[in-house]
This record gives C-alpha cells, sequence and structure tokens, in this order.
C-alpha cells in the first residue's frame, strides 16, 4: 500500500534500516491510516536498545525503564516520536506497571502485550521513493503487519482485547476505561468477551491513580460520541465504581402533574447530555450536564396529589458536584465551573423579573458562563421531552443581552476618580468614591447614559447643586 509520512518520520525508518536495524510504525497512527484520518502521533516499536537508538539522534532523550526514547518534534509544541525498544513485560502487582520488563526478540512478543486489536497493528516500509508530495509528506510503499485481526475488528467497529482481556485489565486497569474512551471517540462497540471482562474486573479500576482516571473521563466527554461512551460507562458497571452518586439517578420517576419530565432522573441526565453535546464540544460543560439533577434522589417528594417535587436539589447537587471534582482531583478552575454550572442550572426565566435580578443571576453565574449555561438550559429541556426553547427564555436570553450593555461596578463607569477631582476641583477623599457610587447608581436606574460626555455632564450639575 502506498502511504504519505512526514519528512522526519521517513528520517527516523531511513537511520534504523541503515544500520541494520528493525523499526516499526505502530499504535493509533496505524488506525488513522486505515480510516484515512490526518495522523498526528507517529511512534515506533525497533529491536534496537536504548542505548543503540541514543547513538543515532543527537537531540534524543531516555528517561524511563520502559524502553522508550525520545525524539523532539519538528514542530514547536507538538508530542515527540516516541521509540521504544522490543520488550515483554511480567507481573503487575499494582494493575497499572509492570514489575518487570524485559527486551524482547520480535515484533510479535511486543504486539501480543498491548491492549487492543486496532492498537496492535504495525506498519513496515518496504520501499522509499524520494518524492515530495505537495503538503511536505514522503511517498512510500509499505505494509501492514496485522498478527491479531485488528484490521478486521476496525472493519466492524469493534474494541476487542489482544488475547485473554481479563488478563489485559489486570496488567492495566485504566485500559478498561480506555476501551470505552476509544469507542466513544471512534463510534465504535466494545466486543462482547472484552465488555464482560471490563465488567468483571471494574473494581480494580481503584488502583489507579484519579488524576489518571479524570484525564480518560473527560476525553469520553470530549469525544466525538460522550453519549454513547456514558451508556457504555454505566454498562460497564466503571460509572459504580467511578461516579456512584450518578447511579443513584436512575430509576428515580419525576412523571407527575403539572411536570413536563418523562423520564427517570439518569435517563434525563443521559438524553440532556445527548442533546447539550450538538451544541457544546466542552468536556466540563458536558459533565456539568450529566451530574445536573444528581442532588434530585437526595430531595425526591411525593405529595399526596401525586406530584414530585425536588425542592433545592440544585444546592444539594452543587455540593456533589464539588465532593466529584475533590475526588477526582480537578483543577480548582475545572471545579469552579463545574458547581457553578450545576448550581446556578435551575435560574428562574419569569418575564415578571427585575433588571436588577438579571444581574444578580449574571454576578452568580458570571458572564464568562453564560454561553455555556443557557446550552445547559436547552439541553435540560430537550432531554425532559420539552421544545428546544420557549418564548420566555428568549426574551430571558434578549434581557440578559440588554442588562449587559449596563455597568456591572463602578469601575465600568466610562469616568474615574480623576474626572471627578478634576470637574468638582477636589483632593483624593472618600468624597470621590461616593460620587462614582452616586453616578453608578443613577446610570443602574437608567437616569443617564453610561457615556463619557453624559457622566461628565452630570458631575458639572452636581457642582453646580453644591454650590447653589
Amino acid at each position: 500500500m502506498k502511504v504519505k509520512v512526514p519528512p522526519k518520520v521517513h528520517e527516523i525508518i531511513d537511520k534504523f534500516e541503515e544500520k541494520g536495524f528493525e523499526i516499526y510504525v505502530v499504535g493509533g497512527a496505524i488506525r488513522d491510516i486505515l480510516m484515512s484520518k490526518s495522523v498526528y502521533d507517529w511512534d515506533f516499536t525497533t529491536n534496537a536498545q536504548p542505548e543503540e537508538i541514543l547513538k543515532l539522534f543527537d537531540d534524543s532523550y531516555y528517561t524511563n525503564d520502559f524502553g522508550m526514547v525520545g525524539i523532539p518534534n519538528e514542530n514547536e509544541g507538538e508530542r515527540p516520536y516516541e521509540i521504544t525498544t522490543f520488550r515483554t513485560e511480567y507481573g503487575y502487582s499494582d494493575s497499572r506497571r509492570p514489575d518487570k520488563v524485559e527486551w524482547g526478540k520480535s515484533l510479535e512478543e511486543d504486539l501480543k502485550r498491548r491492549d487492543f486489536t486496532i492498537n496492535a497493528l504495525a506498519l513496515k516500509v518496504t520501499s522509499h521513493q524520494s518524492l515530495v508530495t505537495s503538503h511536505n509528506m514522503v511517498n512510500v510503499d509499505a505494509e501492514i503487519i496485522d498478527l491479531f485481526d485488528g484490521q478486521s475488528d476496525l472493519d466492524n467497529k469493534l474494541i476487542r482485547a489482544v488475547g485473554d482481556p481479563n488478563e489485559r485489565f489486570s496488567e492495566d486497569a485504566l485500559r478498561m476505561m480506555r476501551a470505552v474512551r476509544i469507542a466513544a471517540e471512534l463510534g465504535f462497540t466494545i466486543e462482547e468477551k472484552t465488555f464482560e471482562a471490563i465488567k468483571a474486573n471494574a473494581r480494580l479500576i481503584h488502583k489507579i491513580s484519579k488524576e489518571r482516571v479524570k484525564d480518560e473521563l473527560l476525553k469520553i466527554f470530549a469525544s466525538a460520541h460522550p453519549h454513547e461512551g456514558i451508556i457504555m460507562f454505566k454498562n460497564s458497571t466503571l460509572s459504580e465504581e467511578i461516579l456512584p452518586e450518578l447511579e443513584k439517578t436512575f430509576g428515580v420517576e419525576q412523571a407527575s402533574p403539572g411536570r413536563h419530565h418523562i423520564y427517570d432522573v439518569g435517563t434525563h441526565s443521559l438524553l440532556a447530555l445527548k442533546y447539550v453535546a450538538e451544541r457544546n464540544t466542552d468536556p466540563i460543560v458536558r459533565f456539568a450536564t450529566l451530574i445536573h439533577d444528581i442532588g434530585k434522589p437526595q430531595t425526591y417528594k411525593k405529595l399526596e396529589n401525586g406530584t414530585i417535587t425536588f425542592y433545592n436539589h440544585e444546592v444539594i447537587g452543587a455540593r456533589t458536584a464539588k465532593n466529584i471534582a475533590d475526588r477526582l482531583r480537578f483543577s480548582k478552575k475545572e471545579k469552579d465551573k463545574l458547581w457553578r454550572l450545576v448550581r446556578y442550572h435551575q435560574f428562574t426565566v419569569d418575564e415578571r423579573q427585575t433588571d436588577s435580578a438579571v444581574r444578580r443571576f449574571l454576578r452568580k453565574v458570571g458572564q464568562d458562563l453564560i454561553t455555556e449555561m443557557l446550552d445547559l438550559r436547552i439541553g435540560d429541556r430537550l432531554g425532559g421531552g420539552a421544545r428546544e426553547t420557549s418564548w420566555r427564555l428568549e426574551e430571558f436570553k434578549r434581557r440578559l443581552i440588554e442588562v449587559q450593555k449596563q455597568p456591572f461596578t463602578v469601575h465600568d463607569l466610562k469616568i474615574s476618580g480623576n474626572d471627578v477631582m478634576e470637574v468638582l476641583g477636589i483632593k483624593p477623599s472618600p468624597k470621590v468614591g461616593e460620587m462614582l457610587q452616586k453616578l453608578f447608581e443613577e446610570v443602574v436606574e437608567k437616569k443617564v447614559p453610561n457615556e463619557r460626555e453624559n457622566l461628565l455632564k452630570r458631575l458639572e450639575e452636581n457642582k453646580d447643586e453644591k454650590e447653589n
């Protein structure tokens, strides 16, 4: 087959072959080539040992015990090229890292230790052509080495473990999350025996650091198919181990007289995620949408007339969101964004609200999250069986735009303390702040526009009033 590779990749392969070493492209790059996708990560495996690789490239480096040598990417900021020596691994007492690593003697030894068949493919360049394409790529002839029917699984859109899935997951429990994540990214399903092995080994995920689990979870939310990914996450029982609070929402009924909901809380939340993902790609927004009603099981009440209520569920939910964020080692910024979206998603869109009430909402949520909050609200509505919007929501959105044209603090005024001192002929004193506050209140009450000329004029009028 014909393959286009970057010049640097061509150079790396050339250098190894000139010295008589075997070298193969491995990993996700092969998968992307076969799926006609752009390749961004180029990884290699070779029979050359790390010390021998280091002699081939002056800028290479070796920083671990697992045979991986890195070569800086020629494009600044891009992931380095990684070259790993054939290896075999023994013992996984922590279900994450091998207790012992030995250099392997063959490509087969190396490939059979990999996680999934679609990641256990190798590409061997068979002949080099000097022709460089218009996109600065080099044309080469290559063959795919497929020892575990990975190409067949690609065609059938399946994630299948290499060999015994129970062994693969006991070696590295994070592979269970990776299976769900890759399936969500590619729109694949997980092969039956592999999926059953995830369910059987789900508790091993607790041996993995919370940071690594969080990273894979957010990648599921960032994927092209987050709704399907989270369904797999739930059905695999991994969600019971990682997000037990979410599991409690399934089966909690919501349908009752005077309510628009037609699904239980958990099903509604999954549908809300599906709809919000169509309009917002931010993984934190998608995560917040999934857990926006996570406080409902604790606030569930059914009245005598059959009406179901969840008073203050957003308050309980926000507290739970913070606990989840802490448990999964979210950054401070990620945690703040998550809990704010959950805490204030139940906002009122009553047309009788005053501008002051709308402004208070803006201050609580933060102007930086308004678009995300509205996206969540629309996902919430659609996931509950309602229409995408209503005239009240559209009116609320219009008012959000209008009130943001007004200043939020004294600092938003079009004049400063220096202007006050100059017009009134006074020195720095509390009087300056008092005058700015007075002008700010008049602008909020729409007695004077927040325009420099108008504010200076109003200052002059205040000066005249004092003098008279």
